[in-house]
């Protein structure tokens, strides 16, 4: 379980590197395995789109499995991470940082046309994140910048 001065500590990077409120408000932090991690994902994704989910419906469990590796709910103020994430390394503290910033958007209220423009503040906070350790979200988790720009894009 992430340490409470890990949560403090992410919080108050958040606010000072983005425009997110400084709110110390932690969320819940559960851990899940794949298969827990893919129900909640499936329940949280049929929901208004207040959540943040990255690859979620009529996704097979495998795919899912590769593609998820924390959510967020809103309604709960929870944060799932899959089971194995032990936070000792700059990339799984990003996975950490990513799901904080939906956190702060939720507890902020902050307004979103889509879910999925919610996702281009988490990713740009997680790049950044891993930019002061010499790496970057593309290195991290395969994910190109057109790949983000799609899980980011509202598509109406």
């Amino acid at each position: 379980m992430p340490a409470q001065k890990v949560l403090t500590d992410i919080v108050a990077w958040l606010s000072a590197n983005t425009d997110l409120p400084a709110i110390y408000d932690s969320p819940h932090v559960e851990f899940v395995t794949p298969e827990e991690m893919h129900t909640f994902g499936l329940r949280v994704g049929s929901g208004s789109g207040a959540a943040s989910i990255r690859a979620v419906q009529n996704q097979s469990i495998s795919h899912f499995e590769r593609e998820v590796d924390a959510l967020y709910d809103d309604t709960r103020r929870t944060i799932y991470l899959k089971d194995g994430w032990t936070g000792t390394t700059p990339a799984q503290v990003s996975v950490l940082v990513h799901e904080i910033v939906h956190h702060l958007q939720n507890l902020g209220q902050l307004k979103y046309e889509c879910a999925q423009a919610r996702e281009a503040l988490a990713y740009a906070a997680q790049e950044k994140w891993l930019v002061q350790f010499g790496t970057t979200v593309g290195k991290e988790f395969g994910l190109d910048p057109i790949t983000i720009l799609v899980r980011t894009k509202c598509m109406h």
